[in-house]
């Protein structure tokens, strides 16, 4: 009896000077599964004296955690590992103590980066796992530096590695823990003063879309979703939890629904780098990335995910690990994109994420059928609103969930969610149903010759009465179809061509 090989893992290790990280993943069917992360607040940055010299004590918890990844590193082939030191370390002037007990401990040598290079692997963690198209700012804050890049697909234009961070802002300008307007004031136009070199040439080239990356961002994420507003951080959110964290006195009373513990002590210190670079650089909005330095530096160990797509791998890799029908699913999204194009999808041009969720919606709404027919749609709204899905914000796979999970019978309106406007929201799970309903058969020489018209929320569908004849099992559920979306406020009429 043959026996399957598994897949071999692979370890990206980050020496922060906030937290010490590490990733473990294993590469399959086109994609990059995490396997394992560990994450232990070493504070390096916060060891460093005034002549930037590493504490014994700091050096100690850095070691105390390298012993436990270690363990975990016997297991990976050593072609497989990866493992990086940043600003603290490129910034320690006794860094080779460090090192030298540190690199006994792993069995392995620790690559201390600059920053350029910490910025240009950030990037491809995010090009990697990020989607979307045009030019892209990405923003990292970490412990003892920020890294600003302007890049396209996978190609950075401009790198930038800044010094300061949450944890050096902190000693700087909250050292008092106090909360004050004065304390915030002075971390803000101190940061600032630190990106104004860089402003000049960051404008000239230009960014379509703002993504922010790594710990400062993605507690700001949860902070907001915690208290019921979307994904997208902009500047009044960002003052708005200002106001929150002044609430507090100090540092140690720091208490906002959605932050947790482990962050709250650099949180006002992060908020406040981030403020400035969206009031001097002017940003509009920004998501959260899919993947920063670990993520960097684990895909690119593995040379087959090199590709411009990433939406278009990400949904390959599903399809092929839940040995889906592609061929139909190709069907589908192909009727679904001509149904949304005769219904005005120059309406949308202003959100052209509505026919990328609604080909992904096509591709990929049979999911749940491998677990089980009769909840069909309930496991697929599981599925996509749970799986890794490089490529896709939070927001965008609970909307894709939310329409696998309507995807035929039963029809109720959507929940609230935040990745298209609502009235994209309905008419692409409207679309989706009727492209789903009329590809039954599974063979594109079957499929009627339709012809789909929108006047606000009324939808016709014509077709030939010949066809509808020849298909009476089609036509029947059809009249169904728009009973059911009639019923629910969503006016649907059936007409012969």
């Amino acid at each position: 009896m043959s026996q399957t090989v598994s897949s071999p893992l692979y370890a990206a290790i980050d020496l922060g000077s906030n937290s010490f990280h590490m990733l473990v993943v294993r590469h399959i069917d086109g994609s990059v599964q995490t396997m394992a992360k560990i994450k232990r607040k070493v504070r390096l940055a916060a060891g460093l004296d005034e002549n930037n010299a590493l504490s014994k004590e700091a050096m100690q918890r850095g070691w105390d955690c390298l012993s436990l990844f270690a363990e975990r590193l016997q297991d990976i082939p050593k072609e497989n590992i990866r493992i990086v030191g940043t600003a603290t370390l490129r910034t320690a002037t006794n860094v080779g103590i460090f090192l030298e007990k540190a690199n006994q401990i792993l069995g392995y040598d620790i690559n201390v980066i600059s920053g350029e290079e910490e910025a240009a692997t950030i990037y491809k963690g995010v090009a990697h796992t990020s989607g979307g198209s045009g030019r892209r700012l990405v923003v990292d804050i970490g412990g003892a530096s920020t890294e600003m890049i302007i890049g396209e697909g996978f190609s950075a234009k401009a790198l930038t590695s800044l010094k300061m961070g949450c944890v050096t802002w902190l000693e700087r300008h909250f050292k008092d823990r106090q909360l004050t307007a004065t304390n915030f004031d002075n971390a803000i136009e101190a940061a600032k003063s630190t990106l104004a070199p860089i402003l000049d040439s960051y404008t000239d080239i230009g960014w379509d879309v703002c993504v922010g990356a790594s710990g400062t961002v993605q507690a700001l994420q949860e902070i907001m979703l915690a208290q019921g507003m979307d994904e997208v951080i902009t500047h009044a959110k960002l003052k708005r939890l200002q106001k929150q964290a002044m609430a507090a006195e100090r540092l140690e009373e720091l208490e906002i629904e959605g932050l947790t513990l482990e962050r709250a002590l650099v949180f006002p210190s992060g908020l406040s780098i981030l403020i400035a670079i969206f009031e001097l650089l002017e940003i509009d909005s920004m998501t959260l990335a899919g993947g920063a330095l670990r993520e960097g530096l684990a895909y690119e160990m593995v040379d087959e995910l090199r590709q411009e797509d990433i939406r278009a791998r990400t949904v390959a890799s599903v399809q092929s690990r839940y040995q889906m029908d592609v061929t139909y699913g190709e069907q589908v999204a192909s009727l679904a994109q001509y149904l949304f194009e005769q219904a005005g999808a120059e309406e949308w041009v202003s959100e052209p994420q509505a026919g990328i969720l609604l080909q992904t919606a096509a591709k990929l709404h049979e999911i749940g059928l491998t677990i089980d027919l009769k909840k069909g749609g309930e496991h697929s709204a599981y599925l996509l609103q749970n799986l890794d899905l490089p490529g896709f914000t939070r927001a965008q796979k609970h909307y894709l969930g939310e329409l696998v999970r309507r995807y035929r019978e039963q029809l109720t309106s959507l929940p609230e969610q935040h990745a298209v406007s609502g009235t994209s929201s309905k008419r692409i799970l409207r679309i989706l149903r009727l492209a789903i309903l009329l590809t039954h058969r599974r063979n594109p020489d079957l499929v009627a010759q339709v012809k789909l018209t929108a006047q606000d929320d009324k939808l016709t569908l014509n077709l030939s009465k010949q066809w509808l004849e020849a298909n009476p099992l089609t036509a029947a559920e059809l009249e169904i179809e728009s009973n059911r979306q009639t019923d629910i406020g969503w006016p649907l009429n059936i007409e012969c061509l």
